[in-house]
């Protein structure tokens, strides 16, 4: 199981990388294993404040569909354009590269705090061993 340091870690499965007051989001390597082959990613709310542990967008994969959480509070500024069926229609990357190309949003950070409040590697890996 992969489960890069330097990240942090939701108990609902997702990742935050931070630069710059900019958070990337995805799913992790546990995520996608549990849902399988990704089909289609959903993710309407482009330009909106969204607070934290809100509902973002969803995942649908062969056997599921699946929520995706807010792991803090921001403004969603960028839907990765591979995973989007108007653009690129990859959404397998998630599945491929789940903490690199398969990305899902981008997001400016509006309360810094959050952040304390995520998992970090090794808290992860024990929440989901």
């Amino acid at each position: 199981m992969n489960i890069p340091e330097g990240l942090k870690y939701t108990k609902e499965h997702e990742w935050v990388a931070i630069k710059d007051g900019v958070a990337t989001i995805g799913i992790t390597d546990h995520a996608q294993n549990e849902l399988g082959e990704i089909v289609y990613v959903e993710i309407e709310i482009v330009g909106e404040d969204i607070n934290k542990d809100e509902v973002f967008g969803t995942v649908e994969a062969v056997k599921t569909t699946s929520d995706l959480f807010m792991p803090i509070s921001g403004k969603i500024i960028e839907f990765n354009d591979q995973l989007n069926e108007d653009e690129g229609d990859n959404p397998g990357l998630i599945n491929e590269d789940p903490y690199g190309d398969g990305w899902i949003i981008k997001v400016e950070l509006s309360n810094e705090d959050e952040l304390a409040e995520l998992l970090d590697s090794e808290n992860y890996k024990e929440h989901i061993t």
